[in-house]
């Protein structure tokens, strides 16, 4: 059953170590204080992350969107309201979010809460888009079956012509969320998979209870 060759790769991380007693008491400046570092290690597409969603009786489904901002109100992403991921925000908001910085042998995971983003916001990202992505976001019906790759072409050029001169405005079934966090742990690598794992757990108020998980 096992594949050797697969079971034989591991890598030893030895590039930083994390302390209870130098994290930001808010989980949102550590977070911020971890991105600045991202940034400046000029890794491709940092803001790449997993969603997590589940269906109503518990059907688990994830893939990768793209976080847009962070405040203290939580993460931002776009996608389509009647997508799959979409309709299970819809029937169970309690979502998490995971990004892994392999270079700098880092992992964060949020669990939370979302809610769709004010139309507002959603208008003005969708607005800063591109004109092709904005057409694009227009003519996918996102995952819905279609015949084949030439529905989605015939549609973009119907779109096309309809929209010289003018550019597309937001479709109402496009649109921003945020997650709102409840859990937020901050993983670093360590030697001979002692990791480090601080977790941060919102208890009454705005007070974070901070903890180090075992490996």
């Amino acid at each position: 059953m096992i594949n050797q060759k697969i079971a034989a790769l591991r890598q030893d991380y030895r590039l930083a170590t994390l302390n209870e007693r130098e994290v930001a008491a808010h989980p949102l400046q550590q977070f911020e204080h971890w991105w600045q570092e991202v940034i400046q290690s000029e890794l491709e597409e940092p803001n790449a992350m997993t969603l997590a969603t589940s269906s109503p009786d518990g059907k688990p489904s994830a893939r990768i969107v793209l976080l847009k901002s962070f405040n203290e109100q939580g993460f931002l992403f776009f996608t389509n309201y009647e997508s799959r991921k979409g309709k299970e925000m819809a029937a169970n908001p309690q979502v998490s979010l995971l990004f892994f910085w392999k270079e700098l042998e880092r992992q964060v995971r949020i669990e939370g809460t979302v809610i769709k983003a004010p139309a507002e916001v959603s208008d003005e990202y969708f607005n800063s888009r591109p004109v092709g992505s904005r057409i694009g976001a227009i003519a996918s019906p996102q995952s819905e079956v279609i015949a084949g790759r030439e529905v989605l072409e015939d549609r973009v050029r119907e779109l096309e012509a309809g929209h010289i001169g003018h550019a597309p405005q937001r479709p109402e079934h496009w649109g921003g969320y945020i997650v709102a966090p409840l859990e937020v742990e901050f993983w670093q690598g360590r030697s001979s998979r002692l990791h480090d794992r601080l977790r941060y757990t919102l208890e009454s108020g705005n007070i974070w209870k901070i903890e180090r998980l075992a490996p």
